[in-house]
C-alpha cells in the first residue's frame, strides 16, 4: 500500500523532509515530556472516584511523522499542491499522546471532567467525542473521548523547548493529546487499526472485513451496554445496605415497588401500580426501611419458602411477601395480618406455615440450611 509519502509532490519533499529530520534530532528530547504528562495523569487519578484500568503513552515514531507531514490538500488540477500541515512540529498535537482505559463508558465522562478541572496543571484547547461509524448514519465503530490539553509552566515542556531552540525563552506550555475510551473500544481499535489502516497491501482488502467490523462494533456496544445496566444495579443494590443512606429510606409503598423491582425483577407480575398493602404488610411487624427490605428478601430464604410451599404456578409479588414474611415471623405473622372473621386466610396461613415447618425439620435435621423463623438482622 502506497504512503502519503510515496505519493507526495516533489515540490513539498525538500520541506517535509527538513521537518522530518528535525523531528528526529529534537524526538528524545520529546519523551521525556511525554513521561510527565502520563505521570501527571496518574498521579491525578491516583485518589479520583474513577480508577482507569491503565495509562499509557507514546511519542509519535519518526515514521509516523513523516506519514502525516506528508498528507496533502485536496485541490484541483491547475491548483498547486498544499500540504495539509504546513507547519507540522507546530501544526500537530498527537506527537504526544496519552490513553487513558476505563471499564465502562460512563467512567469516560468522570475521567474527562476531572482532567479538564485541574487548570493548575493543563488547559483544556479541544474536547470532541470522536466514533467512527456515527450514531446518525446508522453505522458503528469504537467511541473515544480526545481531549487537546496544554501543558502550563511545565518544567520538563521547558527543558524541551530548549533543545528545540536554545535562543528562545521557555514557557513550558505544550499542546498534546489525551484519549479517554473504554477497554473495549481500545481492543477494538487496536485489532482494526491493525487490519483496516496498516493493511500491506490493499488489493488483499475484502468487503467481508468492513462487514465483520461493523458486526463486532454492534456486539461490543452490547456488551457495554449490558455491564453499564450491571454495575448500575450492582450500585443501587449495594446503597440498600447503606444504613446512614439509601438504606435508611422510609418504606413507603413506591420505595418498595423499586426496591422489589431491582431485586426481585423476574418477580413482578403485577396488573396495577399499587403497593399499599406490601407497606401494611411490613409495618405490622415494624419493618419500615430499606435495608430492612432488602434484608427480608434475601434469595436463599426465597428459594427455601418456595421449595417448602412446592408452589403450583411461581407466586407473584403479593404471595411472595405474606410467605416471606410467615416463614420469618410464623403464627405471629397470623396474628397480626389475619382480620377477625377471616377464616379462609387463617386456614391457609396455617396450611403454608406446616408445609414450611416440616421442610424446615427436614432439611435441618439433614444438613442445616440458611432461613430461620426469627426476624432477619439488618446488616452490619
Amino acid at each position: 500500500m502506497s504512503s502519503h509519502w510515496d505519493r507526495l509532490d516533489e515540490r513539498l519533499r525538500p520541506a517535509v523532509a527538513a521537518s522530518v529530520a528535525e523531528y528526529a534530532r529534537i524526538r528524545p528530547a520529546l519523551e521525556s515530556v511525554t513521561a510527565d504528562a502520563e505521570a501527571k495523569l496518574r498521579a491525578l487519578f491516583a485518589d479520583s472516584e474513577v480508577t482507569p484500568l491503565f495509562i499509557s503513552s507514546r511519542t509519535k515514531t519518526v515514521e509516523s511523522f513523516r506519514e502525516k507531514a506528508s498528507r496533502m490538500l485536496a485541490g484541483t488540477a491547475d491548483e498547486s499542491p498544499a500540504l495539509q500541515f504546513p507547519d507540522p512540529l507546530r501544526n500537530l498535537t498527537d506527537m504526544v499522546g496519552v490513553r487513558v482505559i476505563t471499564t465502562l463508558p460512563g467512567d469516560n465522562a468522570v475521567a474527562a471532567n476531572l482532567i479538564k478541572r485541574q487548570r493548575a496543571i493543563f488547559d483544556c484547547r479541544g474536547d470532541r467525542e470522536k466514533d467512527i461509524g456515527s450514531i446518525e448514519s446508522g453505522t458503528y465503530g469504537y467511541s473515544s473521548r480526545h481531549l487537546i490539553l496544554r501543558t502550563i509552566q511545565n518544567d520538563a515542556v521547558k527543558a524541551y523547548q530548549q533543545v528545540v531552540d536554545p535562543e528562545s525563552k521557555p514557557n513550558g506550555s505544550y499542546l498534546f493529546e489525551c484519549q479517554i475510551r473504554t477497554v473495549f473500544a481500545h481492543a477494538w481499535s487496536e485489532i482494526e487499526h491493525d487490519i483496516r489502516f496498516k493493511a500491506q497491501d490493499r488489493r488483499a482488502w475484502s468487503p467481508y472485513f468492513d462487514r465483520q467490523f461493523t458486526a463486532t462494533a454492534a456486539m461490543l456496544e452490547t456488551v457495554e451496554s449490558a455491564f453499564s445496566e450491571l454495575h448500575e444495579r450492582y450500585e443501587t443494590v449495594t446503597s440498600f445496605w447503606d444504613e446512614d443512606g439509601e438504606g435508611a429510606v422510609p418504606l413507603t409503598p413506591n420505595r418498595i415497588k423499586e426496591v422489589w423491582q431491582t431485586l426481585l425483577p423476574h418477580v413482578d407480575r403485577k396488573a396495577d401500580d399499587d403497593w399499599g398493602w406490601a407497606a401494611e404488610l411490613l409495618a405490622a411487624h415494624g419493618l419500615t426501611t430499606t435495608t430492612e427490605l432488602a434484608a427480608l428478601l434475601q434469595s436463599q430464604t426465597i428459594s427455601n419458602v418456595r421449595k417448602a410451599l412446592d408452589h403450583r404456578y411461581s407466586p407473584g409479588p403479593d404471595r411472595l411477601l405474606d410467605d416471606l414474611l410467615l416463614w420469618h415471623f410464623g403464627t405471629n405473622h397470623i396474628r397480626l395480618t389475619v382480620e377477625e372473621g377471616n377464616t379462609s386466610r387463617r386456614d391457609s396461613l396455617l396450611r403454608r406455615l406446616g408445609q414450611m415447618n416440616r421442610y424446615r425439620e427436614s432439611v435441618l435435621h439433614e444438613h442445616p440450611v440458611p432461613g430461620s423463623p426469627e426476624p432477619p438482622e439488618p446488616a452490619q
